[in-house]
């Protein structure tokens, strides 16, 4: 059981990686207003989704203690996240306040997974 909850954790950060390295490498065309939410940032942000409920999962049945409130503030966070990224990634230009939220939330998903014990 400790393999495959290591594998979804290790599977989990490739997701964040790929929602903030979407994020970041879009930061000069936000500082120009041609921002746009890249396909890796969704499937980053999709990633994250499945693997946190499969670690929640994995954890329960392993009788390991979930802290539910940190949980459901993370989950809270990654579907705003998601929402956003999902509903404006067909647009050519996203507004740079948009856009900075989106990656203040990740960056905020991820200082509560590493911060909050």
């Amino acid at each position: 059981m400790d393999v495959l909850i290591h594998l979804c954790v290790g599977l989990h950060i490739v997701g964040i990686a790929a929602l903030l390295g979407g994020f970041l490498t879009q930061m000069k065309a936000m500082g120009q207003g041609t921002a746009r939410f890249v396909p890796g940032m969704l499937h980053g942000a999709l990633t994250m989704l499945v693997t946190g409920v499969a670690l929640v999962g994995l954890n329960q049945a392993d009788d390991h203690h979930v802290n539910t409130i940190k949980i459901g503030v993370k989950l809270a966070l990654l579907i705003v996240i998601l929402g956003l990224v999902y509903v404006k990634r067909d647009e050519d230009r996203i507004d740079k306040g948009l856009f900075g939220l989106v990656g203040l939330l990740t960056t905020a998903n991820i200082f509560i997974a590493v911060l909050w014990t």
